[in-house]
């Protein structure tokens, strides 16, 4: 999923592409409303997070143009301006929610993810697969929600939690090494360190196992990678 992140402040803008990345997402990075709607043209993003504040146009103005032609990608400013008068003005433009720096990553973590359930409420089809429910023993996973359910128990998710139980759920009984999780899970374009990945596995880990210290389901094989142990009638088939 790709998300434009147009900001003027370099520090700013690439603190969010940062909080963007570790979710999994595919940054654009814009440091003006010029480069933005540039962007926008050319790559077709997901959605938009915007500063108001920037040169040639104004994040407002980059909203506008956007809303001409767009109705319905998700557009998030991010700014400075904290006034009612400000929020107003940029829900009155097309946007579909403000957050006020300075912000609390977890509040941008949860609008962020509550945006990609709505895209992905909107785009998945019955023909597309990737929105579909799959389990993975006791765990049902709901990619539209961003969520999984385990037990009874409501287990948030990021997109990139997603992405690497999707291909747990597709090579079941298999051992999936750190250049496949590396390749699908974060894309040729980004070539984190081997530790990347075992430091996300470990996050999961906290998220589905009883008991992270010593995993049921996310087993690793030392110098090879991971696998996802099928436990027998532990889970049900993809709806």
């Amino acid at each position: 999923m790709k998300v434009l992140v147009a900001e003027n402040n370099p520090q700013m803008l690439q603190q969010l592409c940062d909080i963007l990345d570790k979710e999994g997402y595919v940054t654009l990075p814009a440091a003006d409303g010029a480069e933005a709607l540039q962007i926008y043209r050319r790559q077709s993003p997901d959605f938009v997070c915007l500063d108001i504040m920037m040169p040639d146009p104004s994040g407002y103005d980059v909203c506008r143009e956007i809303r001409k032609t767009d109705a319905k990608t998700p557009v998030i400013f991010i700014s400075a301006k904290s006034e009612t008068a400000d929020k107003v003005t940029g829900l009155e433009v097309g946007a579909d929610d403000y957050i006020v720096k300075p912000f609390d990553v977890l509040e941008v973590v949860a609008r962020i993810r509550a945006i990609t359930r709505r895209c992905m409420a909107v785009k998945t089809s019955p023909e597309n697969t990737e929105g579909q429910i799959f389990w993975l023993n006791g765990l049902k996973v709901m990619p539209r929600e961003l969520r999984a359910e385990q037990a009874g128990k409501i287990i948030e998710l990021s997109l990139r939690d997603i992405k690497i139980l999707r291909l747990f759920h597709d090579n079941k009984g298999k051992v999936v090494d750190r250049n496949a999780l590396l390749d699908h899970c974060w894309g040729a374009h980004i070539m984190p360190e081997s530790r990347t990945v075992d430091w996300h596995i470990s996050q999961l880990r906290k998220k589905i196992e009883k008991d992270p210290a010593n995993p049921q389901f996310i087993k690793t094989l030392h110098g090879v990678g991971y696998k996802f142990e099928e436990m027998p009638g532990g889970g049900q088939t993809t709806s």
